[in-house]
């Protein structure tokens, strides 16, 4: 297998896409191994990898997401912010985190919520006297909630290729994303009180209350989905169905859509689609290598001769998703290593739904770790600061995420409460 990995860091390393970087070295280690026959079952096996009934899910959800974007939900979400924190001191700063916690619960996706809010907020936040490395910072280590609150294509990823209930994920991603939104909000409030960041006017009571009137569609969408689950009114699939619908509804109500507006929302989907459909299929072709040199066996050994302790086991697998959280998507992390991990979790013996939300908080905060979160180079191409920079005020920030992590691995009823109450 140390031919595999060799060859697959070259290629990633040589710029080649990763989604061609895993078919390459999938295809290449077969060829010398000696396995080159076996060459002729990947097409299949590519196919086998995405043709899931639940994998339908995804570009629903990000279509509705999409057209909640073009339809002006984006900026009705700040204004309501603004409407409700703005006027503390440094109030943006405020703003920007309860944006990314209202608009995880639309697009799911990490990379277009610090793309969309990092556009808007970036330049506010400086205009109002904060450095602008910190508000890029802020943007980037915030938009890990967009893959844990749900609705979460992470977690959807996750519940397909463990078999664990999507329902049930989803639910155990919202205490994660209120403690993370929690205390984001803790460390912004103690940093404007400490370098004195400006105050704006407070919003009246008129205001406030049409702020929420305008923006309480939007809110509404994750708790329909979850309620529609729980409930027994449509699976996970059709729920993305009635997410599509429910956007097309608010958007052509409050006027804001548009047919060219919905094609180019549609356009967008479908490269986003394709791209993570394309990225799982080659990574199922690395997922036979694995399986045909049972890779998860081995590391499985490896790990028993250097500790049998389910902590230190923990500690570990935690140590390695942080790492490749840096470098890979997460749902390439997810597709290469969940052989690997459902190993861990017999292993540690803790709760399929539990060990889920702690995977998914790994990879998400991975995108924000430095020195190398994609995450944190968005915001600084945004906020045209030195990616160095924001990885100084990034430091602090990521730190608290890393908390609420050790919190939920250690602590079983903070995922699993909502689950095994509702389910």
């Amino acid at each position: 297998m140390g031919a595999f990995f060799l060859i697959f860091a070259g290629l990633l390393a040589s710029g080649i896409p990763i989604a061609l970087t895993l078919g390459m070295a999938g295809t290449a280690y077969l060829y010398l191994s000696g396995n080159g026959m076996m060459v002729l079952m990947l097409p299949q096996r590519m196919m086998a990898g995405i043709d899931q009934f639940v994998l339908l899910t995804i570009p629903l959800f990000l279509l509705a997401g999409a057209l909640m974007n073009v339809g002006g939900v984006t900026d009705r979400i700040v204004h309501f912010a603004r409407a409700m924190v703005g006027h503390r001191r440094g109030g943006m700063s405020s703003v920007s985190i309860l944006s990314s916690g209202f608009f995880a619960g639309i697009s799911g996706s990490a990379t277009a919520e610090a793309s969309a809010l990092g556009s808007i907020l970036i330049p506010t936040m400086s205009k109002q006297g904060m450095p602008a490395a910190y508000a890029a910072a802020l943007i980037a280590v915030s938009s890990v909630m967009g893959p844990i609150i749900p609705p979460s294509i992470t977690m959807i990823i996750y519940g397909v290729l463990s078999g664990t209930s999507i329902g049930q994920l989803f639910l155990a991603g919202i205490v994660p994303g209120i403690a993370i939104a929690g205390g984001l909000l803790a460390y912004a409030t103690w940093r404007a009180k400490r370098d004195g960041f400006p105050m704006t006017e407070r919003v009246n009571g008129k205001e406030r209350w049409k702020a929420t009137v305008r923006t309480l569609p939007a809110l509404l969408l994750p708790a329909i989905i979850l309620v529609g689950i729980k409930a027994g009114i449509f699976t996970p699939t059709e729920a993305a169905a009635v997410a599509v619908a429910y956007a097309l509804v608010i958007g052509f109500i409050y006027r804001d859509l548009t047919l060219r507006r919905v094609w180019n929302a549609m356009i967008a989907t479908t490269l986003v689609s394709a791209s993570i459909l394309f990225i799982t299929s080659m990574a199922s072709v690395v997922s036979f290598v694995f399986t045909l040199e049972q890779v998860p066996q081995h590391i499985a050994e490896l790990v028993l001769s250097i500790t049998e302790n389910p902590w230190l086991i923990l500690l570990l697998l935690n140590l390695l998703l942080l790492v490749l959280g840096m470098f890979l998507e997460p749902i390439s992390i997810l597709i290469l290593t969940m052989p690997i991990l459902l190993k861990f979790q017999a292993m540690i013996d803790m709760d399929p739904v539990q060990f889920g939300t702690v995977v998914v908080l790994n990879v998400v905060i991975g995108m924000a770790t430095p020195p190398v979160g994609i995450l944190l180079f968005i915001a600084s191409a945004i906020s045209g600061e030195p990616v160095t920079r924001v990885i100084r005020e990034a430091l602090p920030l990521v730190g608290i995420c890393i908390a609420v992590l050790a919190l939920i691995a250690l602590v079983p009823a903070l995922s699993l409460a909502l689950p095994n109450t509702l389910f």
